[in-house]
């Protein structure tokens, strides 16, 4: 049974039946988006994946609590099944950790668990396409493309952009898997992997996603991709500016580098990962001729060369939080 600390609160319960009988947790992390989370878990409530699921919602705005009181409403009108819990530390790695960690206490039964976001929306096929890949391949974590739905219809072209495009085109096993936004996880993982199971230190960055699958494929975990299972994004105008893709290509290049320091991080592993930065620095402008070639956009020449500085940056130290203040982002 889920017990409520400090750091977590539980704000309200609906079970249409024993917790034991769940196998399936989705869970929604949540923060100042109310309207779009009730999209959300109206996407979720038409899914079929053949196993009792619930759906946990992780509120991180403990001082507004929209969110909270959203899903609350949500969950009683639609006999939805499920928790909202309050993260009351600000971050999304808070959030998530408050999620998995209620979901492996008050479900003793789970089998798996998966993740959506609050501005995303589950096709009708998500869950049965996750579960179906993972028995396919035997993968410990699956992962599925988070499709862009751009504000108005407008710039329909970004999604070429690989800041919008997926990290792969077909179905099968991967070598490993970049964003939380759209993944299954065994529950063997959870149980595997020391807590917090996303560090705190990428709540404001991002990137605690893509460290937390370096430290599972580590430990010999196995990942694959469901190119059917998709999630529609929503992308509002601000993420079509170029100053935010650049912002969002240089944040992309720091992760990078800073996951590459955990990888090796003494001085050999340092000089390693400047030498990769400034081997990628010197090829950008090929790369990005041929990325412009390929996708037809030339708002994604300057990727390449915006990802190598990001690296650069990162080993000065200067790494943007572009989470820190959600209302730009």
């Amino acid at each position: 049974m889920f017990e409520p600390s400090s750091d977590v609160s539980l704000f309200f319960r609906r079970e249409n039946g024993p917790p034991a009988a769940v196998r399936l947790v989705v869970t929604v992390p949540t923060f100042r988006r109310p309207q779009q989370l009730v999209e959300t878990l109206e996407s979720l409530r038409i899914q079929a994946p053949g196993l009792p699921f619930a759906v946990i919602v992780m509120e991180n705005d403990a001082e507004g609590g929209a969110g909270a009181t959203t899903a609350r409403n949500f969950m009683e009108h639609h006999g939805l099944d499920g928790l909202v819990v309050i993260a009351h530390q600000r971050g999304n790695c808070h959030a998530y950790n408050a999620g998995w960690t209620a979901a492996l206490a008050h479900y003793p039964g789970l089998e798996a668990l998966a993740v959506i976001d609050d501005d995303e929306l589950a096709t009708p096929g998500w869950l049965a396409g996750l579960l179906a890949a993972q028995a396919v391949t035997g993968a410990d974590l699956v992962g599925g493309p988070q499709e862009p739905r751009f504000e108005a219809g407008r710039r329909p072209d970004l999604a070429r952009h690989p800041v919008f495009s997926p990290a792969y085109a077909s179905s099968g096993p991967v070598p490993i898997l970049y964003s939380s936004g759209n993944v299954l996880i065994r529950r063997a993982v959870l149980d595997a992997m020391p807590r917090p199971f996303l560090d705190p230190l990428f709540n404001f960055i991002g990137g605690g996603d893509s460290d937390f699958y370096r430290r599972c494929k580590a430990r010999g975990f196995r990942f694959a991709w469901s190119a059917e299972a998709a999630v529609v994004e929503a992308v509002p105008a601000r993420r079509m500016q170029a100053d935010w893709i650049r912002t969002r290509s240089l944040r992309n290049g720091a992760i990078s580098a800073m996951l590459e320091h955990r990888a090796a991080p003494g001085a050999a592993g340092r000089l390693k990962t400047l030498a990769k930065s400034l081997a990628l620095l010197a090829a950008s402008p090929w790369r990005g001729i041929a990325l412009w070639r390929r996708t037809g956009l030339a708002a994604a020449a300057p990727y390449h060369l915006q990802v190598a500085l990001g690296r650069l940056m990162a080993e000065a130290g200067i790494v943007g939080e572009q989470y820190r203040h959600p209302e730009k982002n």
